[in-house]
């Protein structure tokens, strides 16, 4: 989940930024945070042209983007997709901006869609958070993004927020999202024992759904299949990392969210970040299925990628991320958002190398804030 950050750094700012982490001739080195202060990142790869990196924040009622050839130097390229479009669907007076959030564009038959989160319009019973999901199209990376239809693109009845789709190699599409906590308690022994301490009477929850995706966006095919969830035993393995929010009495909430599915082999990953975004506990995990659909089991060495701070590190907050390649496609790469010590509660963006083990085990090696090299570069 996201909020609106402030649509302009300020052009000094930037140019300061950027110039503090240049690439050495010599070493060949970059060093995280990177000069975006996006959350929610993700990375589109135009094979033979540039990266496009887009995400929550830097525009006004809409999305901004950025572009590289090296996944280093970032050119702001201005806001690329407007809510004042003449499809758009979203209501930009409502809660947290139009709470446009979390943007992830592919490249399919020659155009570029956009998938995103904002406020829906339609809202006869004046729900503080009415997210649904849209797309829009454009010709070029860099938009003008125009809203495909006129509407979100299904409507399962409850608030939903970031959107990833998987482009299977049967030439299936899926559509995951996740179910806000909003209005959605859940019973569990996290509950009963937050409630036991007096601490919260209700513990509510988002949980990641998925389902088919029509080919051509205008909507979904059967019904949407639950995927992740947080755990209900305390015992259970992942209950500890996942519940952090509410055992470190933060908030009354339990997060499953900011999901990215992917195939390797025969083989589907799906990464997902839980507790609360806007604090220091917000961490990745990932779970594994032999279906698109699911079962999906969650991994023993989760969480991948977390707070430092602990370890004597200065980063916090790290989530939501997405997946990319080095320019030579030999080097996964997991890009994400973080706060460090210097930034405070502003989201910045980091690039971290991630692999997947010949046992199957995905791992990310990150935070990481020292000098490392370049992407495609080792």
């Amino acid at each position: 989940m996201k909020r609106m950050l402030i649509a302009s750094i300020g052009g000094l700012l930037l140019t300061a930024t950027l110039s503090s982490t240049e690439i050495s001739a010599q070493s060949r080195t970059y060093q995280n945070p990177l000069p975006v202060e996006f959350g929610d990142p993700y990375v589109l790869h135009v094979k033979g042209d540039k990266y496009y990196m887009y995400g929550t924040g830097g525009a006004r009622n809409g999305f901004a983007a950025y572009s590289s050839t090296d996944l280093v130097h970032w050119k702001n390229e201005g806001q690329v997709y407007f809510a004042s479009n003449p499809n758009g669907w979203s209501d930009s007076t409502a809660a947290w901006g139009g709470a446009y959030w979390a943007p992830e564009v592919y490249a399919y038959n020659g155009k570029y869609y956009m998938f995103y989160s904002a406020q829906w319009k339609v809202n006869p019973t004046k729900e503080v958070e009415n997210f649904r999901i849209g797309v829009a199209v454009a010709d070029k990376p860099t938009g003008p993004f125009t809203d495909l239809l006129t509407r979100p693109v299904f409507d399962p009845g409850y608030p939903i927020i970031d959107a990833n789709v998987l482009f299977d190699k049967n030439g299936k599409l899926y559509l995951y999202y996740s179910r806000c906590c909003y209005k959605h308690p859940v019973e569990s022994e996290v509950s009963a024992w937050a409630k036991e301490k007096g601490w919260f009477d209700v513990i509510e929850e988002s949980w990641v759904y998925g389902v088919e995706l029509k080919p051509d966006f205008n909507g979904v095919i059967g019904e949407p299949v639950l995927q992740l969830r947080p755990p209900v035993k305390m015992n259970d393995k992942q209950a500890e990392w996942e519940s952090r929010s509410v055992t470190s009495k933060e908030v009354n909430r339990r997060w499953t969210e900011g999901s990215v599915a992917f195939r390797k082999g025969d083989t589907y990953y799906m990464m997902y970040s839980a507790n609360y975004f806007g604090g220091k506990n917000y961490a990745v995990g990932y779970a594994t299925s032999k279906s698109p659909l699911g079962p999906f089991t969650k991994a023993s060495n989760n969480p991948v990628l977390q707070k430092n701070v602990e370890q004597g590190g200065v980063v916090t907050g790290t989530g939501h991320n997405s997946i990319t390649y080095s320019p030579d496609g030999k080097e996964m790469l997991c890009v994400y958002h973080a706060r460090t010590t210097a930034t405070g509660d502003q989201r910045v963006v980091f690039i971290d190398r991630m692999k997947v083990l010949k046992n199957g085990q995905l791992v990310v090696d990150g935070p990481k804030t020292a000098p490392q090299a370049v992407p495609g570069s080792k």
